[in-house]
């Protein structure tokens, strides 16, 4: 069982594309038409730190996630979570989760990271999903669900 897990080709567009329209308009603001000094450097920071995650989106968004034997790993080859340490998997509409996606509980707590758009984890808990597919994120939503479920049952 292998699945793969992507950005969505649309919605990695609108999120990029957001994101370096608001530093491009902070930035022209700054440079145009401000009242003072002081508005003009908040905005240019403003702008500069508008772009900056606009590239790091867009950077964080040309991996994809693999769902294999070993666990959630990046294409890069980077294990985000493996089997043994997936404790239980949350993806109510209340639950604290990225847009379009779930959040799995692990059994021990990794270093915190982000990759925008894509997951993020902090202590004991990893967030996949942001500008994904719904569909692919729901198929190894579920995924996870069956082998969890098929490691907690009782062997006959």
């Amino acid at each position: 069982m292998e699945i793969e897990l992507q950005a969505a080709p649309a919605r990695r567009a609108m999120a990029v594309g957001v994101l370096y329209g608001f530093g491009g308009m902070a930035l022209y603001t700054a440079l145009a038409d401000t009242p003072g000094i002081a508005w003009s450097a908040a905005l240019l920071a403003l702008g500069l730190g508008g772009l900056a995650a606009g590239e790091t989106l867009r950077r964080a968004t040309r991996r994809a996630l693999r769902l294999d034997e070993t666990g959630l790993v990046d294409s890069a080859g980077h294990v985000l979570a493996r089997w043994e340490d997936i404790v239980a998997i949350e993806r109510g509409s209340f639950s604290l989760k990225p847009s379009n996606g779930f959040t799995l509980r692990l059994a021990r707590p990794g270093a915190r990271a982000w990759k925008p758009g894509m997951w993020w984890r902090l202590g004991h808990r990893l967030g996949v999903g942001g500008v994904t597919s719904a569909g692919a994120a729901k198929a190894m939503a579920e995924a996870i669900e069956i082998r969890l479920s098929d490691r907690a049952a009782p062997i006959p």
